[in-house]
């Protein structure tokens, strides 16, 4: 079947790049080609387009220009900030506090710096997904040197309320490192506000091209992170080797017109979800994990009792739409989330991660909630 005929619900996995952003970026890879540390006209043309890029970033997240990194994604942009913090700071411990429902790109890491030395508390969280903050206050302890907490779930849309960690954390004198990758451009990210010290962002979530991310090192907090990338002096040393200026140039113009249509946005998602969700809830044994808590208004995680979830996104093959878990050596896992959440494996695996994006209409949203009754009510006549 075209790609054409599928109906995409997989923004949270990845959304196609905005065609003014590829616009923007195009001069830089033919006319605008220079090196952004080459010392002539060519390479001062490059620099000042990426210093036009870190303002447009460093404006959508509230923060200053110098404290926004470019890597190759969020991935990467972990690494470089737990691995970089920690070893800065294990003079004074080498206790991290984290949760279980953070992405593998953070718990990959985490666990890294576990087989390095490090101790790693991971939280438990409830069957809506929160942690508890007294339980969070009780794991500091005095080798604590790190908090690590998502700001916004990538398969339930849970929102954390990390101002209120931060404050937490601080009073204890330690520091707060936040993923905000699905949060940015869905819904307002002030830093300065939040207070966080790090946090790490990707451009391929918000209408950007793959493989730019942004990692933000808190000036006013004096935040400093050990180096272990060597080969110059590119980005003030931390993420050496020559700059993707093309990718940059899109990065930043992404987050010009994210900030220009958040709002608006923010409003036609949170319609579409209503539709949504009243759809989903008309199937019998439907649930939407998170519904009754603050989420991202683009991101719906339902989950199905009684059917076999192998066969379901199989039966769902006009849809792009997420099971929610990690697929390796063709061994089908459950969500670790959902598992986290207390969500029985089972279930887990008859859920589906539905996200929509700008591209999204009402009509696409009543042909998914179609397609999904109609495999539920043939997967259910299986089954039974």
């Amino acid at each position: 079947m075209s790609l054409t005929k599928k109906i995409y619900l997989d923004y949270n996995a990845t959304t196609p790049t905005d065609t003014k952003v590829v616009e923007a970026m195009l001069p830089y890879f033919t006319q605008n080609f220079g090196n952004a540390n080459s010392d002539h006209s060519f390479g001062w043309h490059a620099e000042d387009a990426v210093a036009t890029a870190r303002n447009q970033v460093a404006k959508l997240v509230n923060c200053r220009a110098t404290e926004i990194t470019f890597t190759s994604g969020a991935t990467e942009a972990a690494n470089l900030a737990l691995f970089g913090f920690c070893k800065r700071n294990s003079d004074k411990g080498n206790h991290i506090i984290s949760c279980k429902t953070e992405h593998k790109a953070v718990l990959d890491t985490l666990e890294a710096l576990e087989s390095d030395g490090f101790e790693v508390t991971y939280l438990d969280v409830d069957r809506q997904g929160n942690i508890d903050l007294i339980e969070l206050e009780a794991a500091i302890k005095p080798s604590t040197i790190l908090v690590c907490m998502m700001l916004a779930n990538n398969e339930t849309g849970l929102i954390h309320p990390i101002k209120t960690i931060t404050e937490i954390v601080h009073a204890k004198s330690i520091s707060v490192m936040s993923d905000i990758t699905q949060a940015v451009g869905k819904i307002p990210v002030d830093l300065q506000d939040l207070g966080m010290d790090m946090a790490i962002f990707s451009s391929h979530k918000l209408y950007g091209p793959k493989g730019l991310g942004a990692l933000y090192l808190n000036k006013s907090n004096n935040i400093s992170i050990d180096k272990h990338l060597f080969g110059g002096s590119h980005e003030k040393g931390v993420r050496p080797g020559t700059l993707n200026v093309p990718g940059i140039v899109g990065f930043g113009a992404a987050c010009e017109i994210a900030n220009q249509s958040l709002v608006e946005n923010q409003q036609r998602f949170k319609s579409l979800q209503n539709k949504l969700e009243e759809g989903l809830l008309t199937i019998d044994g439907a649930t939407i994990n998170c519904r009754d808590e603050e989420r991202l208004s683009n991101t719906t995680n339902v989950s199905f009792k009684a059917i076999d979830g192998t066969k379901l996104l199989r039966y769902l093959n006009t849809l792009a739409v997420s099971r929610g878990s990690a697929c390796t050596s063709n061994q089908v896992n459950p969500s670790h989330v959902l598992k986290a959440m207390g969500i029985e494996d089972d279930t887990a695996l008859a859920s589906l991660r539905i996200s929509t994006g700008r591209s999204t209409s009402s009509e696409d949203i009543e042909k998914a909630l179609s397609e999904i009754k109609k495999a539920v009510n043939q997967l259910k006549t299986i089954t039974v």
